[in-house]
Order: structure tokens, then sequence, then C-alpha cells
């Protein structure tokens, strides 16, 4: 397992954000993923629209992962309609 940062950018809206953040963490949990921390980065602009929106709710996960899945995972979350934008970012040891 090797250890990644992921940041994602949720709408700001209280609903749909809680909703996103949990879909993140089950599809998270359904690869195998172990989620260390959670933190929130608050509300910010976006420099661009993205999906029809110029505010975005900011969250860094850092999680241990098995490399081959990330694929599997990044192909998940594209799928996901509320979570406006991600990335993945690994962690040297």
């Amino acid at each position: 397992m090797r250890k990644y940062e992921l940041m994602a950018i949720f709408p700001i809206e209280e609903d749909l954000s809680k909703a996103a953040q949990d879909a993140v963490r089950a599809t998270l949990g359904e690869f195998g993923a172990e989620i260390e921390s959670e933190e929130p980065y608050g509300d910010r602009d976006l420099w661009y629209d993205v999906k029809k929106r110029n505010k975005g709710r900011f969250v860094l996960f850092n999680i241990k992962v098995n490399p081959a899945k990330v694929i599997e995972i990044d192909r998940q979350f594209k799928l996901q309609k509320d979570l406006l934008k991600f990335l993945f970012v690994r962690v040297d040891e």
C-alpha cells in the first residue's frame, strides 16, 4: 500500500457536499483504501467554472491504497456528478 493525498472539490451547498463526501468515502472503502486523515480547506473561489459553479468546498484526504486500485477509483470518481474535481498525488516516504 502506498500513501496518497487526494484533493477533492465539492459543491458548497451543505446537502450536496455531505452526500458527495460520503460517496467518496464509500468508494475509497470499496477499493480497500484506508483514510488516515481528512482536512477541510474551506470554501474557495474556483479559477474557472466547473460544472457551472464558481465556488467549491475543498477537502484533503490522506489515504493509503494499493497503486493498482487508483486507476479504478479514478474511473469511479469521474462518474460522480457532485464531485467537481479531484487529484491524486503520491506522497514519497
